[in-house]
C-alpha cells in the first residue's frame, strides 16, 4: 500500500488504484447462512454513495460525532470508511444522546432515540434489504442510498490529524488509526494478498482492526464472521480452505 496514506478513506483509495477487482470483504452471517462477497471496487461504490448520503442528504460535517451502533457487519464497515471520508468521528457504540447523528442496527433503535440529530438506520438483511416498515423517526439506509452519486468528493479536505474514531474508551485520528493498522497487520504476519479471517465483533479496536483496517492497510482482504459460535469445528475447517485463508483472528 501507498506509504503516504494518513486516512482510512486514502488506504480504500490506494487499493482500488491497485486492484479493484480482488476482494476485500467477505462477510458470512452463521445465524442466518447469508454470505456477501464485495471487491474494492464494489465496496468502494458503497462508501461513495453512503458518504454522499452522509455529506448531502444528512448535511454532516467534518468533525461531527456519528453513534456507530451495528455489529460487525459489512455494511458496517462501509459506514467506517463512510465517515474517515467524509470527516465525521465513528463513535462506536456510542452516546447517542452525546452525538450529532447516530446509525443503527434494528436491535438498538430506542438506544438510537436519544440523539436529537439525524437518524439513520439498517434493517442488516440480507442483500442490504430494507425494512418492511422504516421505523418511525428514521431514515432507511437501504431506501436513501441506491440514489446516492456513486464518486465522492468532500466538502472540505479531511485533516489526519483530527480524531476519527472513538471505540471502547479510545479515540484516534486518522493517521493514528493508519499506523496501528499497518503495526497490527505486521503483528498477524498480513502481506498483500492475504485473506485474514475473523469472528470478532466490533466493539473494540481488535474487533475492528482485524474486521477491516489491518487487511485494508496490508493490501489483504477480510473474512468478516458473524454469529461464528454457531459454527462447529468441521465447518470451520471447510470455510477456511474454500475462501483460502491465509490467516486467522478468532
Amino acid at each position: 500500500m501507498n506509504s503516504s496514506d494518513r486516512t482510512p478513506a486514502d488506504l480504500l483509495r490506494s487499493a482500488l488504484s491497485a486492484d479493484p477487482a480482488r476482494p476485500l470483504v467477505t462477510f458470512y452471517d452463521d445465524a442466518t447462512g447469508e454470505r456477501v462477497e464485495l471487491s474494492v471496487a464494489t465496496f468502494a461504490n458503497w462508501v461513495a454513495k453512503t458518504a454522499n448520503l452522509l455529506q448531502g442528504d444528512l448535511a454532516a460535517e467534518p468533525g461531527d460525532r456519528l453513534a456507530l451502533l451495528l455489529p460487525a457487519h459489512w455494511q458496517s464497515a462501509v459506514w467506517l470508511l463512510a465517515c474517515s471520508s467524509v470527516g465525521v468521528v465513528a463513535d462506536v457504540q456510542g452516546d447517542p444522546a452525546a452525538a450529532d447523528l447516530v446509525v443503527t442496527g434494528p436491535d438498538t433503535l430506542e438506544r438510537a432515540r436519544a440523539c436529537r440529530g439525524e437518524r439513520v438506520a439498517l434493517a442488516l438483511r440480507p442483500l442490504g434489504g430494507r425494512f418492511p416498515q422504516a421505523p418511525e423517526g428514521f431514515a432507511d439506509y437501504a431506501v436513501e442510498v441506491p440514489s446516492q452519486g456513486d464518486r465522492f468528493a468532500p466538502f472540505a479536505p479531511v485533516d489526519a490529524d483530527a480524531p476519527a474514531l472513538a471505540v471502547g474508551g479510545t479515540e484516534l485520528t486518522g493517521a493514528q488509526l493508519v499506523a496501528r493498522a499497518r503495526e497490527d497487520a505486521g503483528a498477524l504476519g498480513l502481506v498483500p494478498g492475504s485473506r485474514l479471517l475473523t469472528g470478532r465483533t466490533y466493539d473494540t479496536w481488535e474487533g475492528l482492526s482485524t474486521g477491516l483496517f489491518a487487511p485494508l492497510a496490508a493490501g489483504g482482504s477480510v473474512v468478516l464472521c458473524r454469529h461464528i459460535g454457531q459454527l462447529d469445528a468441521d465447518g470451520l475447517a471447510k470455510r477456511v480452505e474454500s475462501e483460502r485463508v491465509t490467516n486467522t483472528a478468532v
